[in-house]
């Protein structure tokens, strides 16, 4: 995604310095050796960098928009998560390398968990389940639940590591730190993992739109989430009458906003979960979380181009659906065959109805789209901002003959759904 304002995208950096500067800044080392000194100050470069990615890992929509959207926020929770993996990992081999001027036995000594006491078995405990979560979490194939289920290997580092410095005995103006991060693991698994922050609605009419899509039409059960046509929500579908939901949070684009605060929301078959949900039932409850994404934020006060891809239609209907359009909006729909068509009819009744929408539908036929023939030329290209919605291969692809035609990326939208 490439927002207008990247003030968030400052302030993700900002918390990080003063997390990392509070730390090490505290715990700084005097009068030792420069290896020594070197394994302290790494080491609480790491808690910095850890208590960053912890509370980049909040799913908070006031948040969120603080920080610029959901897809910034997990992409640095990655990015820390890995240096603080980096620099704790120089912790004990600086302690090794200060070991090491006096002998090889004592350097081999400072590695070596089974010739050492509790605080240091316990750092490597951290050290090793935080070595296997990121492997977990940074391997795109792993499937969905057990990636989730092996991602908590993550949160038994940061107790183990909290442990390893308690044990160590923390000066008291560092306990914070250990405390911090517990509190933040507390608040990501009770309000968004548990749903204790997700608003509870039902499900009360579902359509098919082709073999492997449905939409889904939900009604709140309390007060409702405020969505804005081209977010998403985060849902768990649970159980009806005669359907049980997987129970797990995944991101749905808002299709349609309803007056009485329901909602509605396109749903294709990508994994077990979705696949499952194909057969959904009115009467599921569910939890939402959310409102999230600023794509489509602010419409466009000029010409813009829209491209969607198959499901990837769904935040701009939901945008034609809210009103009449303002703008000249040029949509090229993409789709692989008649039935990936979601949405076609009532595509091309809105085009009838809009004269300011100019709708081209494409059949792909299972072949991958001629871009450099669909796209608009260079010419037709100066003004439009351009928004991108669709698997990561078409949007990637769009980028680049967008940008080979004298598109800034400022002008260019779009926002990735894949929050593992």
């Amino acid at each position: 995604m490439h927002p207008r304002h990247p003030l968030p995208h400052y302030r993700i950096h900002l918390i990080a310095a003063t997390l990392v500067g509070t730390v090490v800044w505290w715990a700084f080392p005097q009068d030792i050796s420069s290896w020594r000194s070197a394994s302290i100050i790494t080491g609480w470069i790491g808690c910095g960098l850890l208590l960053s990615s912890l509370f980049l890992m909040i799913r908070e929509p006031w948040l969120a928009t603080w920080l610029g959207g959901l897809e910034p926020m997990y992409l640095w929770h990655h990015r820390f998560g890995v240096g603080a993996y980096l620099a704790l990992l120089v912790h004990p081999l600086a302690l090794a390398a200060d070991a090491w001027s006096e002998s090889a036995t004592l350097a081999w000594g400072a590695l070596s968990p089974w010739q050492e006491d509790w605080p240091v078995w316990l750092g490597w405990a951290s050290l090793l389940c935080m070595m296997a979560g990121l492997v977990v979490s940074l391997a795109p194939r792993v499937p969905y639940a057990t990636w989730r289920k092996l991602h908590h290997l993550l949160t038994v580092s940061v107790i183990f590591g909290g442990a390893h410095l308690v044990v160590l005995g923390l000066d008291w103006p560092l306990v914070w730190a250990p405390l911090l991060a517990i509190f933040l693991l507390l608040w990501r698994i009770l309000r968004a993992d548990y749903g204790w922050a997700a608003k509870p609605y039902a499900v009360t009419h579902t359509q098919r739109l082709g073999t492997d899509m449905v939409e889904v039409s939900l009604r709140p059960l309390a007060k409702p989430v405020t969505g804005q046509p081209g977010q998403f929500a985060l849902v768990a579908f649970l159980r009806g009458p005669h359907f049980q939901g997987c129970g797990e949070y995944h991101p749905y684009t808002i299709s349609a906003i309803h007056s009485n605060g329901a909602l509605s929301l396109g749903i294709k078959a990508l994994g077990d979960c979705t696949r499952h949900l194909q057969s959904i039932e009115t009467g599921v409850s569910a939890r939402i979380q959310g409102p999230f994404g600023t794509f489509l934020e602010k419409p466009p006060t000029g010409p813009s181009l829209w491209v969607a891809g198959g499901i990837g239609i769904t935040p701009f209907l939901a945008v034609l659906r809210n009103g009449a359009l303002a703008q000249q909006v040029h949509l090229l729909y993409l789709h692989r065959n008649e039935s990936d068509a979601a949405y076609a009819d009532e595509l091309s009744g809105l085009a009838t109805r809009q004269p300011l929408l100019h709708l081209v539908m494409v059949d792909c036929a299972n072949c991958l789209p001629d871009l450099q023939a669909l796209l608009p030329a260079a010419s037709e290209l100066l003004r439009p901002e351009c928004y991108l919605c669709g698997p990561d291969g078409l949007v990637n692809a769009a980028v680049t003959v967008l940008r080979e035609r004298g598109v800034g990326l400022e002008r260019i939208h779009f926002e990735r759904f894949d929050f593992r």
